[in-house]
């Protein structure tokens, strides 16, 4: 756990409600009740203040998109009309945009944040992956309205795009100050250890988060679901599939690490311990979160007719 772990809880609320993500009382004591600068601190416990501030900060817009764009009616024609100005941001483009959303603004101020602490090819990862993020989620947001469940390979391909984590790891090396260089962030063993934490954490967020997009139009987007439908598990079941899938991807991240050790880099060593963090820090933030953990109480007390 960060030290600094009350302090930038505190300070990254003051953050989104001063940016306008947030507005109404209700959904301020939501955000504050969730406890999000948990989540930081316990997956980037190495952090020093303003860096754990930069990366809470940027956890915190993110579930913010999530709750106002993916996890609402939202069209897909919707989300991709806004796309303009995220992407003006993030590639510095002058062709009249005026930046006036307010995702776009604290967009923004994140990059310029990013853009100071981090060198030219960071700030230039960061920004790509991004982009396939918030592209990511049209494709979301069509299943949601067509009441598609994806096939399982689209599903696990686009789960990675999805679920943000690239966007999230790609900020590792810069909270640790142990920068990757672009041979390194492309290294093959590198490419493979980051798919396999990727899809250990949105397995695991599809298993926690089950019982909140169950009651919502964001449920045809689980992997849960999408096992269900198409390869016919049960609910039990196809959990159970999805914690056998988590360990042969844990089994994949521990083979591939006596490879990336011999490189001899303590950058690399760094970005492999911050996706170990990453996988334990978001299970213990998410089962005591009550982002997630509210659903959960709920659905015991309809199964048990309470």
């Amino acid at each position: 756990m960060n030290p600094n772990v009350e302090r930038v809880d505190t300070e990254t609320l003051e953050w989104l409600v001063g940016s306008g993500l947030v507005a109404d009382t209700e959904t301020v004591e939501r955000y504050r009740r969730a406890k999000y600068g948990w989540l930081g601190a316990r997956t980037y416990p190495y952090a020093e203040h303003h860096l754990l501030r930069l990366v809470t900060d940027w956890c915190v817009w993110l579930f913010a998109f999530d709750d106002a764009f993916c996890e609402s009616d939202r069209r897909a024609a919707e989300i991709a009309r806004a796309l303009p100005q995220f992407y003006a941001v993030l590639e510095d483009l002058d062709g009249g945009y005026q930046v006036d959303d307010v995702f776009a603004k604290a967009l923004m101020e994140i990059k310029g944040r990013i853009a100071a602490y981090a060198g030219a090819d960071q700030l230039a990862r960061w920004c790509g992956v991004t982009k396939d993020y918030l592209f990511a989620q049209v494709w979301e947001a069509a299943n949601r309205e067509d009441e598609v469940i994806p096939p399982v390979e689209d599903y696990i391909f686009m789960r990675r795009r999805t679920g943000a984590m690239l966007t999230v790891f790609a900020l590792i090396d810069v909270a640790s100050g142990h920068r990757l260089t672009p041979d390194e962030w492309r290294h093959p063993d590198m490419r493979a250890i980051t798919k396999s934490a990727t899809d250990v954490v949105v397995w695991d967020n599809d298993l926690i988060s089950y019982a909140k997009e169950s009651e919502s139009g964001n449920f045809r987007n689980n992997l849960v679901n999408v096992l269900a439908r198409h390869r016919g598990y049960s609910r039990q079941g196809a959990m159970e599939a999805i914690g056998g899938m988590r360990n042969r991807a844990v089994a994949d991240m521990v083979a591939l690490r006596p490879s990336l050790e011999a490189l001899g880099s303590e950058a690399v060593l760094a970005y492999v311990r911050g996706l170990e963090f990453w996988i334990s820090g978001s299970v213990d933030y998410s089962l005591t979160s009550s982002r997630y953990t509210l659903a959960w109480q709920q659905e015991d007390r309809l199964s048990s007719g309470g």
